[in-house]
């Protein structure tokens, strides 16, 4: 009777985590971020929903650990640079905390994480889904600026320019330069991206 009201569904006991997140991989690369939710990722490791919140919280969480980032938090990132001061130096913000977060270890984590990413097709497709759904887009919408799918690519264009050129393939001085300095060279490029105007279609 134990067995049958389980569905399956392994001992609440057992060590879940590495199943759970084996799981939200697969799920995550067949059906897209989008699509993927908590309960089917519970269903396809054959855990109750509420082991997977256990573990990671909610489908941003999953989709961060699935990556290798479980100690870290892009929305609560991008909240608080938004959340932070006024709209128009939200650029430098957003920029001065993405620095500070990936230089706590030296840029280790980021050089670990994006070739292993890159290397994945199916998680590399992932990303665009997650960096609209999840991060750049909304920050944008609530600006309540025109062209917000443009606008979320090019502020996502000059970050993964920024992180390249600072941690994989170093370029000085921009490389060795405080975040400090790195936010006020690069945060208005990112600021005119964010609210500024564009060039229409020639």
């Amino acid at each position: 009777m134990t067995g049958e009201a389980r569905r399956g569904r392994r001992p609440a006991g057992q060590d879940t985590r590495e199943p759970v997140l084996a799981a939200a991989r697969e799920e995550f690369r067949e059906r897209g971020y989008e699509a993927a939710s908590v309960r089917s990722v519970a269903r396809r490791a054959g855990v109750d929903p509420g082991t997977v919140r256990h573990w990671f919280g909610d489908k941003t969480h999953l989709f961060t650990a699935s990556l290798g980032l479980a100690d870290v938090d892009p929305a609560a990132i991008v909240r608080a640079a938004a959340e932070g001061g006024p709209v128009g130096t939200l650029g430098e913000r957003l920029v001065r905390s993405v620095v500070d977060v990936w230089d706590a270890d030296y840029g280790d984590t980021v050089r670990l994480v994006i070739p292993a990413v890159m290397s994945d097709p199916g998680l590399r497709a992932l990303l665009p889904q997650f960096l609209g759904a999840e991060l750049l887009g909304p920050l944008v919408q609530r600006l309540d600026v025109t062209d917000a799918r443009l606008r979320t690519a090019l502020v996502a264009s000059q970050m993964a320019g920024l992180l390249m050129t600072r941690y994989l393939v170093p370029i000085e001085p921009l490389a060795s330069s405080s975040p400090a300095r790195v936010a006020t060279l690069v945060g208005p490029t990112v600021q005119r991206y964010l609210t500024g105007e564009l060039p229409g279609d020639d």
